[in-house]
Parts: structure tokens; C-alpha cells; sequence
């Protein structure tokens, strides 16, 4: 699922030549007009779609919102350049007393900026060591052509083991985000109770070159099809029990574990952690319009990027053939009309193997309609169990259901693991 950062404001990238100035120039000009609070000036630098979604007391609002989330600014860090669709984006880190965030900042042929968007920085620290009195220890594991770490409990025998499954975006094999890491914790977690625990870098992040000149992937080659090597590579391995080797998917992981089980045919069951139940474009669409509405109110030109949003929505499930030319979000429309096909609750229930669903109350990305949906699937099933954690945020620990929870400190909650644990060793 496409995470709630704490501000999102993208327009469509398009296939473009050469920009006259350098990317960062114009980026970096950019920062500068909206440090020095000349909002006039800095709208000017957009283009048509971004000014009509980011007028001037718009803009004003998002840039002052930081300091408000972040604390008070404490100045810029390293700038790289990446791209997408053939369009530059300039990564800025930018420092706050509490934290750093990313601006990512999208810059067109004409040098105007086609899209802003801030994300809390990764903590530039490496994972802890394991350690020395802990009863596991960590080797390196590669899925395809891709890193994992294998966090692997001490003694002999074969164990069962888990294959963890990114959410949405360019995540790294801990899932990192702000300073959290759910996925090293679920890691060490469930190793400390006798369970392999596989953690891969995802394709996205450790070989974004293998999607990035196409216009066809899909869900399948961005998670599917390297949580189906995985769970492959670890049937092979002597120190696995291949009868007891389960999925755990988090967020887009947990809606595509169903399908993940059907591809592979190895596999045991899956836990499913915030998994959407609706189709991915129906949580797209009130993701943003619950973003638009956070102040209160959907500005004139909010509605407008919502009917756009629409129209394209309307595109995607349409009939007609997509063009390679326009996106959504960053994202081709063929991958989004592949993805909009995918119901979770139905491969759920084609699903033979046992499934664990775990959600948190206070998760701001997979909200009620998706836990009611679940419960109405499965509420009299003996092959699902459903757990529900009225503190917990999206990535599994205590929050406030707001977007702080992704840039405050925090562990995955204990009682979350033990039941993942308990469920795995029972099946």
C-alpha cells in the first residue's frame, strides 16, 4: 500500500527531455524561495497541476506543518538525483530538531517543479548487532538477485521459518522508516521463539533498474514473484522444515499474500499484518481525500485534483488501451489496472491454507471499513483467525493514529509477535 507520509503532493510524471537548468539548481532554488517564506515566488516555480493543488496559502500550510511535526529546522543535508519515468527527482534531506525528512522534488523539462514529496529520512545507522547472549544469530541470505539476511534461532534441526513481505515503496529489507525498523524487530522477535525469519531488500530498493525502463511490470515483478524465490530458496535450505515455511506480509505484503500462496504452492499459510481488504485504487482514493481533509475542509482546488484523480481512476477501469505516456502517482497505469484486478478478500477465501490477520485501531493508512470487511469474511472461519490491537499503528507499534507514529521511536509491539509466533508453531 502507498504509505501516508507526512505530506504527499504529486502530479503525474510524463516522458520528458532534458531540463535547460540542472535539476538540483532549480530544486534547491525552490527550497530556498519557500525557507525564506516567499510563497508567491515559489508558486510561480510550479507547474499548472502542482499551482492548482498547491496555491500560495496551500503551499504555506504544508511547508509550515514541518517544524509543527518535525521541531525547528535545523538546515539541509547531502542532495542526490534519481528519476522516474524518464523525469529527474531531486532528494533533499532536509534537518529537524526531531528528526530529518526527504524532500523529493520532481523536475520537468521546462524547469518547473511536476511534483513535491516529503518522507521521514532513514536513520543513518546500521542494525544492531545481535546481541551476544541472544539464542540466534544472523547470516547473509540472498533471494534471487536480491540481499536478505537470515536471522536463523541457534541448535540443530529443521525450524519453521517466515518470508517477510514489504509493503509499498522502496523499502529495505528492516522496513525502515523514520527511525523504526518493524521488520528487524518481527525479525528478532519471532527468531528468539525458534523461528527462521527471511528479510530481503526489495526489488524497488536494491535493483530499481530492473522496473524502471518499463512501462509493463506489475505487483508481481515490484513483490510477488521475489516472495515466490524466497520461499523457494528456503525450501532448498537442510536447516528448514519445508512443510512449515509461512508468509508474513505487511500493508501491500499482506494484501498480496493470498495471491503469494497460489503462486508459489510451498508455502504453509500466511500472517497478514494491515492488509487492505478493498481494491488497491478505492484505498488510494480515500487516502488522499482524507489527506485533503485533514484541515477541515477540501479547498476548490483539492476538489479538483480529486476529480482528476477520479477520471483517471475511471481510465484504469475502463476498457480502452492505456497509453505508456501517462501515470499515476509515479506509476504507469498498466501496473495500477493489474493491481486495481486484485481483490484481497476473494483470493483470500480461494485461499486452502490457514491465514492470521492482525490490525491495529490506530492505523491511518487501513482503516475500519477494511478490518469490517475482514470480519464479515471470516468471523465463523476455522482456517482464519483474526487478532485486532487497539493501540497500534499501521507498522505495528503503539501509536496515535496520526502521522507522527511513523517518526516516533518505537518497537514492534511484543504481544503482536507472540501471537505470530504461537499461531506459526500451531500449524
Amino acid at each position: 500500500m502507498p504509505r501516508l507520509f507526512l505530506t504527499l503532493v504529486l502530479s503525474c510524471l510524463t516522458m520528458i527531455t532534458l531540463a535547460a537548468e540542472p535539476p538540483e539548481k532549480t530544486a534547491h532554488a525552490f527550497l530556498d524561495k519557500l525557507d525564506a517564506g516567499d510563497y508567491a515566488a515559489a508558486e510561480t516555480m510550479l507547474d499548472a497541476r502542482m499551482a492548482a493543488a498547491l496555491p500560495v496559502e496551500k503551499l504555506k500550510a504544508v511547508w509550515e506543518s514541518l517544524p509543527q511535526q518535525m521541531g525547528t529546522p535545523k538546515g539541509r543535508g547531502e542532495t542526490r538525483t534519481a528519476s522516474a519515468q524518464g523525469m529527474p527527482v531531486v532528494v533533499t534531506r532536509l534537518e529537524y530538531a526531531q528528526g530529518a525528512l526527504l524532500a523529493q522534488i520532481a523536475v520537468d523539462a521546462d524547469d518547473k517543479i511536476a511534483s513535491l514529496f516529503f518522507r521521514p529520512a532513514p536513520v543513518a545507522t546500521a542494525a544492531p548487532a545481535v546481541p551476544a547472549d541472544a539464542n540466534f544469530s544472523e547470516i547473509d541470505f540472498a533471494v534471487g538477485n536480491l540481499p536478505g539476511t537470515l536471522t536463523l534461532p541457534n541448535g540443530t534441526g529443521k525450524f519453521p521459518a517466515v518470508v517477510l513481505v514489504h509493503g509499498s515503496g522502496t523499502q529495505d529489507r528492516d522496513e525502515a522508516i523514520g527511525p523504526n525498523k518493524p521488520f528487524l524487530d518481527i525479525a528478532h522477535g519471532l527468531a528468539a521463539q525458534g523461528i527462521a525469519v527471511l528479510r530481503y531488500d526489495k526489488r524497488t530498493k536494491a535493483r530499481p533498474q530492473d522496473l524502471a525502463s518499463r512501462d509493463d511490470y506489475t505487483m508481481d515483478d515490484e513483490t510477488t514473484d521475489d516472495a515466490v524465490i524466497a520461499i523457494a530458496e528456503l525450501a532448498g535450505d537442510p536447516r528448514i522444515d519445508d512443510k512449515r515455511i509461512f508468509v508474513f506480509g505487511h500493508s501491500q505484503g499482506a494484501m498480496l499474500a493470498p495471491r503469494i500462496l497460489a503462486e508459489s504452492g510451498k508455502a504453509a499459510g500466511a500472517v497478514m499484518l494491515a492488509a487492505p481488504a478493498r481494491r488497491i485504487l478505492d484505498v488510494l482514493s480515500e487516502q488522499i481525500h482524507r489527506q485533503f481533509a485533514a484541515d477541515g475542509s477540501v479547498s476548490a482546488e483539492e476538489q479538483k485534483q480529486l476529480d482528476q484523480l477520479s477520471q483517471k481512476i475511471a481510465i484504469i477501469r475502463g476498457k480502452d488501451e492505456l497509453t505508456s505516456a501517462d501515470t499515476l502517482l509515479g506509476a504507469y497505469m498498466h501496473y495500477w489496472r493489474m493491481f486495481d484486478a486484485v481483490d484481497p478478500v476473494a483470493d483470500a477465501k480461494s485461499s486452502k491454507q490457514p491465514l492470521l490477520l492482525l490490525q491495529g485501531e490506530r492505523d491511518i493508512q487501513v482503516t475500519a471499513p477494511d478490518w469490517q470487511l475482514w470480519q464479515q469474511a471470516f468471523a465463523d472461519s476455522e482456517r482464519v483467525t483474526i487478532k485486532h490491537y487497539p493501540a497500534l499503528s499501521h507498522i505495528g507499534i503503539v501509536g496515535e493514529g496520526t502521522p507522527a507514529d511513523y517518526t516516533t521511536p518505537g518497537h514492534v509491539d511484543t504481544q503482536l509477535i507472540d501471537d505470530a509466533a504461537a499461531w506459526i508453531k500451531a500449524h
